[in-house]
């Protein structure tokens, strides 16, 4: 194929890539955040213990996260089916994609705000504050450089996880890649991908460390 037949399909497949990540990392954000908030708040050492509520969640994100994403992608498709109409494409993707980040994300949070300063928690609590004033206005703030960071490492792995679903027909980089890199044996469509792909990854890197490092007020 010609150079501009190329950039035509790279560029198509770098903006199916871009709507799979942005869409799976919005939801995975919102879901991983609120789970391991949870998972912070009845913990053993968190504000307000309640193990019948941990233990389960923690179970649910275990199982969740140990799942090969390969395999999680089909046993999802049920579920995909409902939520989109259809098993492949780039919307379809989103769905396993959020349902694998969403686990990990999840702990990255938790282990966050379990690094929070015990001084600061008891000074909020003998000022009289609640359990949500408490996460809200003092362990989420004080966390934050670290939720950057755990957010980071879950975009990088949703990039990842993004070409994978590719390979099966979930579209973008991944999928270009497989159909006319290896299946058609044309090389150029198998280097630029992945060089496009490293480079995404880079960037978001690099942003995720640069916020960081700015919120970090230690």
């Amino acid at each position: 194929m010609n150079s501009d037949r190329l950039v035509e399909l790279l560029t198509e497949a770098f903006w199916e890539t871009l709507h799979i990540v942005s869409v799976a990392g919005l939801w995975t954000l919102v879901g991983g955040l609120l789970l391991g908030t949870v998972l912070y708040i009845t913990s053993k050492t968190g504000p307000k213990p309640i193990p019948v509520v941990n233990a389960p969640l923690g179970l649910i994100v275990n199982i969740g996260r140990s799942a090969p994403f390969v395999l999680l992608m089909v046993a999802v498709v049920p579920l995909t089916r409902l939520l989109t109409g259809t098993s492949i494409g780039t919307e379809a993707a989103i769905v396993p994609l959020t349902v694998a980040s969403i686990p990990f994300f999840a702990r990255l949070v938790e282990g966050a705000l379990l690094e929070v300063q015990p001084g600061l928690i008891e000074a909020a609590r003998s000022m009289g504050a609640s359990t949500p004033g408490l996460v809200w206005r003092v362990v989420l703030p004080e966390a934050t450089p670290g939720l950057i960071r755990g957010f980071t490492v879950t975009l990088v792995a949703v990039v990842s996880y993004s070409a994978m679903a590719g390979i099966v027909g979930g579209g973008g980089l991944g999928d270009l890649a497989y159909r006319y890199g290896y299946q058609r044996f044309e090389t150029e469509y198998m280097i630029w991908p992945l060089v496009i792909l490293v480079v995404l990854v880079q960037l978001f890197q690099i942003l995720g460390d640069r916020c960081a490092r700015t919120l970090d007020r230690r």
